[in-house]
């Protein structure tokens, strides 16, 4: 397989670590720019939802710019966002530098998503996309972890300063080994949102959103949840974010494993069952930290699980719309990254972070109950298939 396609994966890991990597500093940025907790939780938010929004927009106002020039300048501006972040010494600043970083970030990663397909042979292709999407997936569980490390060693802004450079060095290898590529015709914004007047369709894609508000919920304040709750230091913390990035990992592949053996629909609503039950057992797992190891592993493992199997489910769906699926199924996976850290800040400041884990619990629910009518016969479909008109 080209070796550009690793290119392209680390361009995505760096890019998706920015998005969480503030989320195990939480206090710490509180603290510097003299903000609440969910002030400072709303720099997830913000970045979640202009990451989710701006994909689509930009690719459509950047349809006729050759591709690597594209992407050198989408690295250019996602470098100044992230500068900003780091001599950023008032909250409104910082919150422009993570705009400006999820904007171009989220166009680099539809780039590299884009691009990988024209360079690799026909038969690598499926695998090369996975690469690429296995950079996103790992970024978004490893970057708390990571960011926190450095955040305990160096202060809040080193994550910052890490991406920074790093980004330098993906703008110097696509430079010297990307080739130059023409723009392919991309997919009107109109045409995209009207595959979601099926219903079956649009009610995965709200399952997905909901699951990731849940987890978000809690996950997007764990630093809070285990110093307050449970005591912890920061060594301990980071830790934590470690085992939690591994198992979440791990779960991605079991997810994939586990909905090809036993079926997409199967998996889906039994991840779901276990994911809910999990959350709602977590706070009380909190007496014993074996105990709550446990739950985390298992919670970790069924967050990034679900989403092979969603995947599979959305192309079962509408094989003719596959393409289309996966990116408003991204999406709807940063939307629920920024409602559920929305809702987490709302939690925390409002009532305690005792109960965050609980409230994403209840968004656990819905989306069982939205997923099983997703997968739900209605009556004109099962009169269909019984050949009564």
């Amino acid at each position: 397989m080209d070796k550009r396609v690793y290119l392209l994966a680390i361009i995505s890991f760096i890019v998706g670590m920015v998005e969480l990597i503030i989320g195990g500093l939480l206090d710490l940025v509180a603290g510097d720019l003299g903000v609440s907790l969910g002030q400072a939780g709303f720099l997830m938010t913000v970045f979640s939802l202009a990451f989710a929004i701006a994909a689509p927009i930009l690719l459509t106002l950047t349809i006729k710019v050759e591709r690597k020039r594209l992407t050198l300048l989408s690295l250019l501006v996602f470098f100044i966002g992230n500068v900003i972040a780091v001599f950023s010494s008032y909250y409104s600043i910082l919150l422009v530098g993570r705009i400006i970083a999820a904007a171009s970030g989220s166009l680099l990663i539809a780039l590299c998503l884009t691009m990988v397909p024209s360079i690799v042979a026909e038969k690598y292709r499926a695998r090369a996309i996975g690469v690429v999407f296995m950079g996103v997936s790992a970024s978004l569980v490893l970057g708390v972890p990571i960011g926190l490390m450095l955040g305990n060693a160096f202060g809040w802004r080193a994550p910052f300063v890490m991406i920074a450079v790093l980004t330098l060095i993906s703008m110097a290898g696509v430079h010297f080994f990307m080739e130059k590529m023409a723009p392919k015709p991309q997919i009107p914004i109109s045409i995209q949102l009207r595959s979601l007047k099926n219903r079956k369709i649009f009610l995965a894609q709200l399952t997905t959103f909901l699951l990731l508000t849940g987890h978000l919920t809690l996950y997007g304040y764990l630093t809070p949840f285990l110093k307050m709750k449970m005591g912890l230091d920061g060594t301990w913390v980071s830790f934590v974010y470690l085992i939690f990035g591994v198992a979440a990992v791990a779960g991605g592949g079991l997810g994939g494993i586990f909905a090809d053996r036993f079926g997409t629909k199967p998996t889906i609503i039994s991840i779901i069952i276990v994911f809910g039950l999990t959350m709602f057992a977590i706070p009380y797992s909190t007496i014993a930290f074996p105990l709550f190891l446990v739950l985390m592993v298992i919670w970790s493992m069924l967050s990034w699980a679900v989403t092979p199997a969603m995947q599979s489910y959305l192309i079962e769906l509408s094989p003719e719309t596959s393409d289309i699926q996966q990116t408003l199924n991204n999406s709807a996976v940063h939307m629920g990254i920024a409602f559920g850290s929305l809702v987490g800040g709302i939690v925390i400041e409002q009532a305690s972070v005792e109960l965050n884990a609980t409230a994403g619990g209840v968004f656990i629910i819905i989306a069982l109950g939205v997923a099983l009518l997703s997968m739900a016969k209605r009556s004109r479909e099962v009169l269909s298939s019984q050949g009564i008109k």
